[in-house]
């Protein structure tokens, strides 16, 4: 199985979307995400790089209401407290 890696674009056009995506609160996360300052330190679902770049990102995002959301995130501050709450969903591809 080959290393996954979120390297996300962020989309106001809901159309445009891959994803969409709803920042909640820690304790109704699906996926508690740390956002990391370079491309080469985003080395799973829940270590976010975000570009400026479409063409290298792997996931094109668009944040929306929790009840439009196919996943929910909550921003963490280290490395250790990032991960899934839930079990990975099988459609949910960063």
């Amino acid at each position: 199985m080959g290393r996954t890696m979120a390297i996300v674009y962020q989309t106001t056009a809901l159309g445009d979307a891959q994803l969409r995506v709803a920042l909640v609160e820690r304790g109704s996360a699906d996926l508690l995400v740390h956002r990391v300052s370079s491309f080469g330190l985003a080395r799973s679902d829940a270590q976010w790089f975000v570009t400026r770049d479409r063409q290298s990102a792997t996931v094109i995002v668009c944040f929306t209401s929790q009840g439009m959301a196919q996943l929910k995130i909550c921003f963490v501050d280290s490395y250790g407290e990032a991960g899934w709450q839930v079990p990975r969903p099988r459609h949910i591809q960063l």
